[in-house]
């Protein structure tokens, strides 16, 4: 199972004619298109239920909430879809979009809560040691790189914390996300599936980590 050419050309021909008048004289190839990704995400969750627990497959609506966005055209020219892990002890989620020339997938911590923002970096303040062991690791880095991603950063330590603090590039971040980009090439490819399982394999150990932080004090006492 891939993604069919005549989807990305949807995609393609949609971002140059964002309006309703034209989406609806090609409802037809949209909903082909829409079918062949959500044949592609379900086959995705499949694979990902043989190493992790999914609670939940959601595939985004294409249609675009102009209310609160800045970008008004009414049509989100991609597909996209999250998966969420099972239960209070299984933290982190996974993402992928498909959008001609900026296709990608996601996981980790986008906007964690307060309590556990703070908690995450109480861990860093005390001994980010197995946090740069993940971002070190062969697996990791081959998919990754050896940075996590954040959607925004503070300019010094967040208050209450040193600022000289050797893992203040830690600190800093308001989230941790690791993310993956793919060619269109990779993307139509017949291995795509593939490709996408393995990468998010490889978040398992950084999710596990993660799990464990916010499911426990820092003297290793269990909150759940």
């Amino acid at each position: 199972m891939q993604f069919e050419k005549s989807t990305f050309t949807f995609l393609k021909d949609l971002q140059k004619n964002n309006d309703r008048d034209w989406f609806a004289d090609h409802k037809e190839v949209y909903l082909k298109a829409q079918k062949n990704a959500k044949n592609i995400f379900s086959e995705i969750h499949k694979n990902m239920q043989m190493h992790d627990e999914i609670e939940k497959s959601k595939m985004m609506r294409i249609y675009r909430d102009v209310r609160f966005s800045t970008d008004k055209t009414p049509y989100k020219a991609h597909f996209a879809n999250s998966y969420s892990r099972l239960g209070a002890s299984l933290r982190g989620g996974y993402f992928l979009r498909i959008r001609p020339g900026e296709s990608f997938l996601a996981g980790g911590f986008w906007e964690p809560s307060k309590e556990d923002l703070f908690r995450i970096r109480k861990e860093i303040e005390q001994d980010a040691s197995e946090i740069r062991a993940i971002l070190e690791a062969k697996e990791f880095q081959k998919h990754f790189g050896n940075q996590f991603e954040s959607f925004s950063e503070l300019k010094t330590a967040p208050r209450g914390f040193d600022k000289e603090h050797p893992d203040v590039d830690l600190l800093r971040k308001k989230g941790f996300i690791a993310s993956k980009s793919f060619t269109d090439e990779q993307v139509l490819s017949e291995n795509f599936t593939v490709e996408v399982d393995k990468s998010f394999r490889a978040l398992r150990p950084f999710f596990n980590l993660f799990s464990d932080i916010l499911t426990t004090n820092l003297n290793g006492e269990s909150l759940i």
